[in-house]
């Protein structure tokens, strides 16, 4: 297990000390390489000069909060965001999922927990930027939408979009079987990789702000359809 990892290296932004040695002692264990920074501006400093895997930060630092922090850092990168923070409310997580976190682990967390979710995101990541990248890649056109594959390129009416990295595996994992109509467990484990109860909350958000962005008319969706009692299903024509 070590070995495995021992190239993969995780960015830790947090401003308690204990919790960021008690982290860091969890993650090396597994073979991770850890560096810390006990604020965003710091965070994000080392985050511009280096090469990271993956980011866990609290939300409530000091200066420069994590929301804020991972606005910026989704502007050039998509790699996986786990927020630690004692923010329990819905509307905390929502927001949280809204920026562009991954995931969201509230304290007092289990040190085991974070790192299962760790590997859980590393996985998905690393399978998504591999199948990405095969010969099947294809591009969606119908003269309002385009998706290319391969690229990770998305526009609406000509317009290049940006979209959160769930968001796009959202698109794409649905347009990769068209008219199949998908639950929301399904979704939630297919997507985020996490067996158990789905997060229905989360399924949601990502789905009302996909619409948000590639809808003509997101109160009447064309390519995201909504199957009342089932679940979802892409639904464009070329």
């Amino acid at each position: 297990m070590k070995e495995e990892h021992m190239e993969t290296t995780i960015l830790l932004i947090e401003d308690d000390a204990d919790i960021c040695e008690i982290v860091a002692i969890y993650l090396r264990k597994e073979g991770f390489r850890v560096d810390i920074a006990n604020n965003a501006e710091d965070g994000l400093g080392m985050f511009r000069r280096s090469d990271y895997d993956l980011l866990i930060s609290d939300i409530m630092l000091p200066g420069l909060d994590g929301m804020k922090l991972v606005q910026s850092i989704r502007n050039y990168s998509d790699i996986p965001i786990i927020f630690i923070t004692s923010k329990k409310s819905s509307q905390d997580i929502v927001a949280g999922l809204n920026i562009g976190g991954d995931d969201y682990v509230t304290k007092p967390f289990e040190p085991e927990v974070l790192v299962a979710r760790v590997h859980a995101r590393l996985r998905q990541h690393r399978a998504f930027s591999a199948n990405t990248g095969d010969s099947s890649a294809y591009v969606w056109n119908d003269g309002w939408l385009t998706i290319h594959k391969k690229r990770l390129d998305v526009f609406v009416d000509g317009k290049s979009v940006t979209l959160a990295a769930k968001e796009l595996q959202l698109l794409l994992h649905l347009l990769e079987h068209p008219q199949q109509v998908f639950n929301v467990t399904q979704l939630y484990e297919r997507i985020w990789s996490l067996n158990g109860d789905s997060d229905e909350r989360t399924v949601m958000v990502h789905i009302h702000h996909l619409r948000k962005k590639i809808e003509k008319d997101p109160a009447n969706p064309k390519y995201i359809l909504t199957i009342r009692g089932f679940g979802y299903k892409f639904g464009g024509e070329k």
